[in-house]
């Protein structure tokens, strides 16, 4: 199979993400509903942060003190989180196929203690930096070697809360903060840019006292070249990923009314051919 401008050591990953891609709609399918096109935006930063061990866990032992964190603030996209933590052992087959039913831990967006790695309730949008920040300056104080990581909407920026949360980790010199913003340019009814003005967040955060850099969210060697980079000062980090919301799916790209919907049966036969899925695999 050929990839056009795509390094020969990027194929095998990239048949990974399409992998997850897969298993996130037929997680979705079965349940009747998810937010696919904010997972498939986010899947990419969520490969490289857990898949090339960025963040540090021990499986044997998930709920360790010193253990890095993740908080998915955009708590909609959970289910790419979940599957994520179902690849690396963190939450079981069984589990995973339950999700969002009647008598399932895993509902639509996470819910903190449910599974390993679920670090927080997240879906209100614009509360996860400030959860992120608490932990952060809780570890600090506890003189844990560890990081918190936490991935941001863009469009849940326009939360007061998260500039809240911005002045705190600066004012708290909390280094051991990696916020990462899934700039996918949408949000449920437009474009960021349309609603809100913004068509680039950089000198915002910058202006916050903030280290940012930008990276091609859907360039695993770039994401974690980035993710793998020490601070230059005593100050948090954001990392601006620029992303393609429903990214993999022809329909869904860049198109708005995909913020929280399931294919219709034109739509469904596209979805099978571009994620490589069999009619057995759909209903079984």
């Amino acid at each position: 199979m050929a990839y056009a401008n795509v390094a020969e050591s990027e194929i095998p990953k990239m048949d990974e993400i399409k992998e997850l891609k897969k298993k996130i709609f037929l997680t979705a399918y079965k349940a009747g509903a998810a937010h696919l096109a904010s997972s498939f935006s986010v899947i990419d930063l969520l490969y490289v942060l857990y898949c090339k061990q960025i963040i540090r866990f021990d499986s044997q032992n998930p709920w360790s003190k010193s253990r890095d964190r993740l908080i998915l603030s955009k708590g909609h996209a959970g289910l790419a989180l979940y599957v994520i933590l179902n690849k690396v052992g963190l939450i079981n087959d069984q589990m995973l196929e339950k999700y969002c039913q009647p008598d399932s831990c895993l509902g639509g967006e996470p819910k903190l203690g449910a599974a390993p790695g679920i670090e927080a309730s997240t879906g209100s949008l614009g509360h996860g930096l400030s959860f992120a920040v608490g932990i952060a300056l809780a570890c600090k104080m506890n003189h844990y070697d560890n990081k918190v990581y936490v991935i941001l909407g863009d469009g849940e920026c326009q939360e007061g809360s998260v500039w809240e949360a911005a002045m705190s980790a600066v004012r708290y010199k909390l280094d051991n903060l990696v916020v990462i913003m899934d700039d996918n340019k949408l949000q449920a009814m437009d474009t960021v840019e349309e609603i809100m003005g913004i068509s680039s967040w950089k000198e915002r955060w910058e202006a916050f006292g903030f280290e940012v850099y930008e990276v091609d969210g859907h360039n695993l060697t770039a994401i974690e070249n980035e993710l793998r980079k020490e601070n230059h000062t005593d100050q948090p980090r954001l990392i601006i990923s620029h992303t393609i919301k429903g990214h993999g799916v022809s329909f869904m790209e860049k198109v708005p009314i995909w913020h929280f919907r399931m294919p219709n049966a034109e739509e469904l036969e596209i979805i099978k051919k571009e994620l490589d899925i069999s009619e057995e695999e759909l209903v079984r």
